[in-house]
């Protein structure tokens, strides 16, 4: 330092203006830059150079007859195993004061738009993402227009949605979002398009800083990492999403071939996806079908077992949310949740919401139908 000190006040007026531009500019670089992408290329870059000169140095080795089948082994071992992160984990006793203030820290949520569920969730999605919450439900049940709902909910929460379908056209899904976010009824937006538009524009006006993003993939021909490559395109362009709908969980493949077991193909998936939560730090919400025997278990209520092609879906999720009718519910246009696993709260529960088949839109009624949590008030209050 007093060599540097010494050096700065040596220069000319013009060289000190100069030093302080380029000292400044640096600082501007390190402001934008994207530390977590700077770390990756370089741990790559060091890894492929690690290996290149490995395979020279084995090829000499090699030709000049020193064959040592272990310090090649060793060579590439080191190479391959380049590591920048010296992040060592949390040191539970050298570190119980900055434990103590996470505990005292108020983690921020996404509201889910359903009472009912943000509580048993502790507040809805966690913003700081490094969690997958999963939707579960038979063919035609409705997960499409859960999934729709929660991007709607979120909008109403001045969010950055984008929503990911494999499984319907943007024009299709846009249409979607158009009658549960204006009510108007699905069957009637061609013919009321100005009022669409103007609810439209007055809505944005109202939510300045919600965005919604809605792009389309050809189904079961992308990759965990196509997914990944896409929202860091987003990020570039200036939209930094606050959660990632994927429409739906069984139609992405893995990022490696697993073979033809669907068990591994799907598992894979579901923990490759989950730590895009990490990458990105934003909540990942998606959906999975259940199996025929989902139908036939109790009561209609779907459970972890029943989940189609994989059970590693239930082993990875951060929460697993159940959708089922009963065979009166479409007349009445209810639609039920349960709750299948969570790490956030109670992994039990049930309640009934109402679904108007004419705007695709799930509501919360003040009192709300619950199948399994309020049994015992209701019972208090029918002298039960």
């Amino acid at each position: 330092y007093p060599l540097l000190f010494f050096f700065f006040f040596s220069l000319t007026q013009k060289e000190k203006t100069s030093w302080i531009n380029v000292c400044q500019s640096f600082k501007q670089i390190d402001s934008k830059i994207n530390q977590t992408k700077l770390y990756e290329n370089t741990e790559r870059f060091l890894k492929e150079k690690g290996v290149y000169n490995c395979i020279i140095k084995t090829i000499d080795e090699y030709t000049n007859g020193k064959i040592n089948t272990s310090d090649t082994f060793e060579l590439f071992n080191k190479a391959c195993n380049i590591s920048l992160v010296d992040n060592l984990g949390h040191n539970y006793f050298r570190d119980i004061d900055k434990h103590i203030v996470d505990l005292q820290k108020v983690q921020n949520h996404i509201s889910t738009g359903w009472k009912w569920l943000d509580d048993k969730l502790s507040g809805g999605f966690l913003v700081d993402g490094r969690a997958l919450y999963v939707f579960c439900g038979v063919t035609n049940v409705g997960k499409s227009i859960v999934l729709g709902n929660v991007a709607t909910n979120c909008l109403a929460k001045n969010q950055t949605v984008v929503v990911i379908s494999l499984e319907m056209p943007e024009e299709i899904y846009t249409k979607r979002i158009d009658a549960q976010l204006s009510k108007i009824p699905y069957s009637e937006l061609p013919t009321q398009t100005r009022s669409l538009k103007d609810f439209v524009n007055n809505y944005q006006k109202t939510h300045n800083n919600s965005n919604l993003i809605i792009k389309e993939f050809p189904p079961s021909t992308i990759r965990v990492n196509t997914i990944k490559t896409y929202i860091e395109k987003l990020i570039i362009k200036g939209i930094k999403p606050d959660i990632v709908i994927v429409d739906y969980l069984n139609l992405v493949l893995p990022n490696y071939k697993t073979g033809d077991n669907t068990y591994e193909r799907i598992k894979a998936v579901t923990e490759q996806m989950r730590a895009l939560t990490y990458t990105f730090k934003i909540p990942f919400v998606t959906a999975t079908q259940t199996n025929r025997e989902g139908m036939k278990s109790k009561k209609g209520v779907p459970e972890m077992e029943n989940v189609s092609e994989s059970i590693g879906i239930s082993f990875t999720a951060d929460a697993q949310i159940g959708i089922y009718q009963k065979e009166e519910d479409k007349e009445f246009g209810n639609i039920h949740f349960s709750i299948m696993k969570n790490r956030f709260g109670p992994a039990f529960g049930n309640a009934c919401f109402k679904l108007d088949y004419k705007t695709l839109s799930i509501t919360e009624t003040s009192d709300i139908m619950a199948d399994g949590d309020n049994i015992d008030k209701v019972s208090k209050e029918l002298n039960i």
